[in-house]
């Protein structure tokens, strides 16, 4: 199977400062099974969405350029991927660019 990877930069802002990291994992991975995309499931007994933040935020901290990776079971188009998630994310979170790793 080919996993295609999406480098993806995000905003964090107004009242989602004061959110945990694991409440923003948790927010990716649901907003991901929202929007339908084909994240890759993990393998095992609890299986979860495979997506990796970058560095940890403190809490309160605002920023405009936050680094993630989401792993895709298909290939997804960069602005596709944008839409879909900009649709099911809080105010306060935005997906500001993707692009395709190796």
């Amino acid at each position: 199977m080919s996993v295609q990877k999406l480098k993806v930069v995000f905003s964090k802002s107004g009242e989602m400062i004061f959110i945990s990291h694991l409440d923003l994992v948790r927010l990716f991975q649901r907003a991901s099974r929202r929007s339908g995309l084909p994240v890759v499931l993990t393998q095992g007994f609890n299986p979860h969405y495979k997506i990796s933040i970058m560095k940890a935020l403190k809490l309160g901290v605002e920023s405009n350029g936050e680094v993630a990776t989401f792993y895709m079971n298909e290939k997804v188009g960069p602005d596709l991927f944008i839409r879909h998630m900009n649709e099911k994310l809080p105010d306060g979170i935005r997906i500001i660019g993707a692009e395709e790793t190796v």
